[in-house]
């Protein structure tokens, strides 16, 4: 059965000296209801993304499938970019790569699609149905959906990291350019997780 679906994009994670960055998408067909109130995940708090996302993710568990028609139906995918790939490609070309993976997961063989970016993004040229919007997170539920996922999935990530790191303080800052960061780096060097071409001035 054809749907048109909604998908919201967003990345978190471009400005850290150390760890992945995340682009995240959030696919819906039907009643977006359920995502009144939601935020740009930067305007929330730590304890409402965790439910926001845990809530999202819940839907998408216990909605419907596509194929059964009448019902509602959403799917979500999220793509780490590693430190390595940053450093060799760059942001922009990273960010190109990995909203393309994104798009390969959730769209489907003739279903109509309507795909929103926040910011700088953009999908590959033959997706036609795109917008790029400036501040989307904070003006569309969809891509506000799409950043918190995409921003608990990477702080999740980055506590799991600190685990083998300690040293550095990934549970805390989570790979940002903070004061004790920059000091812990000056002290221990570059960890495998480091952007080096972040932190030329800093070694």
């Amino acid at each position: 059965m054809e749907r048109k679906y909604v998908i919201g994009i967003d990345e978190v994670g471009r400005g850290p000296l150390a760890g992945p960055m995340m682009v995240g998408a959030v696919a819906m067909s039907g009643d977006m209801g359920f995502l009144g109130g939601i935020k740009d995940s930067k305007k929330l708090t730590k304890l409402q993304r965790e439910k926001w996302s845990k809530k999202i993710w819940d839907m998408k568990e216990t909605l419907p499938k596509a194929d059964q028609p009448g019902t509602g139906n959403i799917n979500i995918a999220i793509v780490s970019v590693s430190n390595g790939t940053i450093d060799k490609y760059g942001i922009s070309a990273s960010l190109r790569l990995a909203v393309g993976k994104c798009l390969k997961i959730l769209v489907k063989p003739g279903d109509e699609h309507e795909i929103m970016l926040d910011g700088s993004l953009y999908a590959p040229p033959e997706y036609k149905n795109q917008q790029t919007i400036i501040k989307g997170d904070e003006k569309f539920p969809i891509i506000s959906a799409a950043s918190v996922v995409a921003k608990v999935y990477r702080d999740n990530m980055m506590k799991k990291l600190h685990e083998k790191y300690p040293e550095y303080g990934f549970d805390k800052h989570k790979g940002y350019g903070t004061a004790s960061h920059i000091a812990a780096i000056k002290k221990h060097g570059l960890s495998p997780l480091h952007r080096r071409s972040f932190c030329r001035r800093l070694i």
